[in-house]
């Protein structure tokens, strides 16, 4: 059973069964749990509660689940597990690249959302001031990932969580042609199982439009036609965990 949590897992829905059943199976797991029923009460509650992680449906009254999604992570790293009926393909795709750690289609079982609440938490608390976290420099690229900062030649490029940690696995790849699979295993770990391949394609692209790096003549991400990607730069790390 899970350590009782002073933080609470804000679970957002508008269908009071869906809220029933999740918070009885997360609180019988040991977790605290708040609720919100639009994406308006979820965007309040998140100042308010500070929880430490949401699940979040996407068809949500007032303000939808894909912008609640958005503006969380403007303002920075709080996991997001997607739980909705929106389960085709370009909706996972969708809410995967807009920076969700993790999404789980309904129908659902219980028990294996409290399973995926506890992988995507204890990433998340795996993250810290350690040498893997020092600010990585290449080429007029910096990357701050405990700060969340990402600059371009000192312009500062607005990423997701999800879009971060694909380009730190590139970066760490030191050159090496990195395959899709291994990329998703990068960037969702034990998630990664029922994602599809071309979620990584969308978010190379999208964040090739971010760092401004043509396909054409790659600075920093190159793709190796049928075998997967390569970061075309080498980081390194700086001697401390502070910017260089």
């Amino acid at each position: 059973m899970a350590n009782a949590q002073t933080r609470p897992i804000l679970v957002v829905d508008d269908d009071p069964k869906i809220l029933r059943l999740v918070r009885t199976y997360l609180e019988r797991a040991g977790y605290r749990v708040v609720e919100a029923a639009d994406g308006a009460r979820a965007l309040d509650s998140v100042t308010r509660d500070e929880p430490i992680l949401v699940v979040l449906d996407l068809m949500l009254p007032i303000v939808d689940g894909l912008s609640v999604l958005e503006t969380i992570r403007r303002s920075g790293d709080l996991p997001v597990i997607i739980l909705s009926a929106r389960g085709t393909t370009g909706d996972r795709i969708e809410g995967l690249t807009g920076g969700a750690d993790d999404y789980l289609p309904k129908p659902f079982s219980p028990a294996e959302l409290v399973v995926r609440v506890q992988r995507v938490l204890a990433r998340a608390g795996a993250a810290g001031p350690a040498a893997q976290d020092r600010p990585i420099q290449a080429d007029g690229l910096l990357v701050d990932r405990a700060r969340h900062v990402v600059e371009v030649d000192g312009r500062p490029v607005a990423l997701t969580v999800i879009e971060l940690r694909l380009l730190v696995a590139l970066l760490e790849g030191d050159g090496r042609v990195l395959t899709r699979d291994q990329l998703l295993d990068a960037v969702y770990g034990l998630e990664s199982s029922g994602v599809l391949d071309r979620t990584i394609d969308v978010m190379v692209r999208r964040l090739r439009d971010k760092l401004g790096d043509p396909v054409a003549a790659p600075r920093f991400i190159e793709t190796i036609r049928g075998a997967g990607y390569r970061a075309v730069v080498r980081g390194t790390r700086a001697a401390s965990g502070g910017r260089p």
